[in-house]
Formats: C-alpha cells, sequence, structure tokens
C-alpha cells in the first residue's frame, strides 16, 4: 500500500473516529440547535425541531450527559443555553447545575416543539427553526452525517447551503477510499505504527469511561454487575472481563455520565464497541502497545467499511457492526492472519445479523453484551479453522460478498421493521 492510500484512509479514521460527550443523536440536534441559536442571536423565544425517523427513535430515551434527564427536550434547550457549535459532538460539554436548571425552566414554558419529520430527505435529518418574540428567525439543517451543517438562513435570507449526498450510500461521502476487507487487513497490519498509533486515544477514552461505570451506578449497571456478583456464573476469565468492561462503558454513556467516548461512524456505542473488547484482551494476554493499536485500527476500520454501505443509522442495531470489528481486532491479537480474520467476519454476520435497534437507551449494554461475547466466540472458531459455509444462510465465499449481504438486509429489507419499531416506540400507552 502507498503512502498516498494509507493518508486516504488515515484522514477516513480521522473523519470516523471521534470524541462525542453522549449519545450523538441529541448531540447532533442539540449542535444544530445551537448554531441556530448563534445564527439568530438571542436564545430563542420558541424552537421547532424536525426529525427523521432514525433521529428520533436514537434520541427519545437516552441519558443527557451531566442532567440526570432523558430525551430530547433538554438537549434542545441546553443546546439553545449553553450550547457551542465550535465544540461539534461535545456542543454540550460546559453543562453545569444551572445551565440544567435553566433548562427545566424552559422547558416548562413550552418553548420546544418537536415534530416527525415523516418525508425527510435523509435517514439523518435535523430541522431547527428559531425565532425571537421581535419577529426574527434562523434555520439551520444537519443531513447525512452528525456534524455536517447543509443549510443555514436567518429572517429567510439563506447564507449557506449545498447539496445533499445523494449517491445510493447516502449517509457517506463520496470522496471517501472506498474500501474492502483485504485493503482493511493490509492497513492494519503493514502501516508504520507512528502513523497508526493516534488509535490508542480510543482505548484511553473509553476505558475511563468503563472505569467510571464500573465503581458507580449508571443505565442497568450490567457492566459494573457482572464485575462484582458475576464471577460464580461467568468465571473470572477474558470472555467475563470483555463482557464487563464493553457494557460498563455503554452503561456510562447511556446513563448520561458526564464524559467524552471515542465514537465510530457517528456512534459512540460503536465506538465502544469497536475499542473495548480489544483492550480487554490485550490486557489479558499482556499485548504491547503496537499490537493494540494494530488491532484497534483493525476494529475501527472494519467497522467504517462496513458502515459505508449500511448507512450511519439503519434498522440493523450497530453492535453487529462494531463487534465484527471486534472479532477481527482480537483474531490479530490471537495471532491470526487475513483468512482466519475473514472466517472471524463471516462466522458474525452468520450469528447477528437481523438484530434491531429500538433506539439509544441504558439496555443498549444487553445488545452490546451478546455483540461482543459472540465476537469472541467467532475469533475462537476462526482460530481452529471453523467457519461458517456458502452452503449456509447469506455467507458467501467472499468475504466482502458476506458484508454487503448483511449490509443490504439492515438497509432496505428492514425498513418496514424500522418504521415498524418507532410506531411502537412513539404509540406506547
Amino acid at each position: 500500500m502507498n503512502r498516498k492510500e494509507r493518508e486516504e484512509i488515515i484522514a477516513l479514521i480521522n473523519r470516523e473516529v471521534v470524541p462525542a460527550v453522549g449519545c450523538t443523536e441529541p448531540a447532533a440536534v442539540a449542535l444544530c440547535v445551537a448554531k441556530a441559536v448563534e445564527i439568530l442571536g438571542c436564545i430563542p423565544y420558541e424552537i421547532k425541531v424536525s426529525l427523521s425517523g432514525n433521529m428520533l427513535k436514537n434520541a427519545m430515551g437516552v441519558g443527557i450527559p451531566g442532567t440526570g434527564m432523558i430525551g430530547l427536550p433538554i438537549a434542545i434547550a441546553l443546546g439553545a443555553l449553553i450550547g457551542k457549535s465550535e465544540y461539534g459532538l461535545e456542543v454540550l460539554k460546559d453543562v453545569n447545575s444551572l445551565a440544567v436548571e435553566q433548562g427545566k425552566e424552559y422547558i416548562k414554558a413550552h418553548k420546544i416543539n418537536i415534530v416527525h419529520a415523516n418525508n425527510a430527505p435523509s435517514i439523518l435529518y435535523v430541522d431547527v427553526e428559531c425565532k425571537d418574540d421581535k419577529g426574527h428567525s434562523s434555520r439551520v439543517v444537519i443531513s447525512d452525517s452528525h456534524t455536517n451543517i447543509i443549510h443555514c438562513e436567518k429572517d429567510g435570507e439563506i447564507f449557506f447551503s449545498k447539496e445533499m449526498n445523494r449517491s445510493k450510500d447516502n449517509e457517506n461521502c463520496s470522496e471517501d477510499p472506498r474500501l474492502e476487507m483485504r485493503k482493511v487487513f493490509e492497513f492494519a497490519v503493514t502501516s508504520p505504527y507512528e502513523e497508526i498509533k493516534f488509535i490508542l486515544k480510543a482505548k484511553d477514552l473509553n476505558k475511563a469511561a468503563a472505569d467510571l461505570a464500573l465503581n458507580d451506578d449508571f443505565g442497568h449497571s450490567l457492566g459494573r454487575t457482572m464485575m462484582l456478583n458475576g464471577k460464580d456464573l461467568f468465571g473470572d476469565s477474558p470472555l467475563s472481563h470483555i463482557v464487563s468492561y464493553t457494557s460498563a462503558a455503554c452503561d456510562a454513556r447511556m446513563g448520561g455520565a458526564p464524559i467524552a467516548v471515542m465514537s465510530n461512524s457517528g456512534s459512540g456505542n460503536q465506538g465502544i464497541c469497536a475499542t473495548m473488547p480489544v483492550v480487554s484482551y490485550a490486557q489479558d494476554i499482556g499485548a504491547d502497545e503496537e499490537s493494540l493499536a494494530r488491532a484497534l485500527i483493525l476494529s475501527h476500520l472494519t467497522s467504517i467499511y462496513i458502515k459505508q454501505s449500511l448507512g450511519r443509522l439503519s434498522a440493523l442495531c450497530g453492535c453487529v457492526v462494531a463487534s465484527t470489528g471486534a472479532s477481527s481486532g482480537i483474531v490479530l491479537l490471537m495471532g491470526g492472519g487475513y483468512e482466519e480474520v475473514c472466517s472471524a467476519v463471516k462466522n458474525m454476520i452468520a450469528n447477528l445479523t437481523g438484530m434491531i435497534c429500538d433506539g439509544a437507551k441504558p439496555s443498549c449494554s444487553l445488545k452490546i453484551s451478546s455483540g461482543v461475547s459472540t465476537a469472541l466466540m467467532s475469533a475462537m472458531l476462526a482460530m481452529r479453522d471453523r467457519c461458517v459455509t456458502e452452503a449456509e444462510g447469506i455467507i458467501s465465499d467472499d468475504v466482502d460478498k458476506s458484508i454487503h449481504n448483511l449490509t443490504s438486509i439492515g438497509r432496505e429489507a428492514m425498513q418496514a421493521t424500522d418504521r415498524l419499531v418507532l410506531h411502537i416506540m412513539t404509540n406506547k400507552n
């Protein structure tokens, strides 16, 4: 692989693997609100937020960091009151107790209107309109990716606008290097260590989130429960460590801990899931930092590759994608090569395809635990030359074809599932 190709892939990883405070969907909404308020120039008298179904689904039930509250209203209120668009997905990192109290009052004043944009032009779509009490207004639109602002206007005058990406895989940038599994593997194992060691920042951030939740109660405290009470059932093993550390980081994030995690493809949970199983296994076997970095690169880049054809938001749970990346990274730490990595990927696809996404919420830690335990099992089988064959289900001999079988199911076949899930979530008694 030549230097130019490596530089393109490094740039791609740096775009897709970034820190985020809290769930990325309410963070994107808060970011859009913050930008609209900056354009308006004052705290709005009223705010209307129109969201695509997938954005609404992923922002309804998740904790907002530093607030002790869940859902969109407080994220929107804080975006208006203290949000800074220059922070990107860390837009709410300046939250404090005073701001939370002010946010609660803003919500009580019924200044926020949240609607489902049934005909949103993209799966990831946020449209914010702000008005003051003197007749001035502003509007900002985010589409295709969580920080991609495509439209800004004030008092009806458009001063920034760009077309949405209308490609088939409309959540991805057409300028991104197109990946395949062979290229992903080659990049991870042959790139100079100095060029890829930046990925160790993912370990630092996501392990800090896990450590926080292992010492306190967040979400459903699955990770902490596994660590303190699970040894009689699960033992003191690499599997129990992987499940505990990974679910703990998710507990912290979904439970609203005021801490940044390293995301992947716009999802903090995917970033956690692509990171912590690899970190935990590397710690158990005493791997050096270069080996860990290469395994993390393989894990994160495999996840990015799968998301290129799946899209940022879908009916398919993101832990399916990120756990597949993690299984690849674990295989590398086990001493496996390209063929073993391909076997692990196919084993994962044979097992987890079809796991639905029903929004970001504390119980995501349960789904993540299912994904990462499967990751270790798939890696173990792959290292013993055991691989699901083309005669079985949706698996093809070609690993890239198997990946695209997975993503076509998640992107196309599960659309009706996605609509029904959103209907159920928004029509509970």
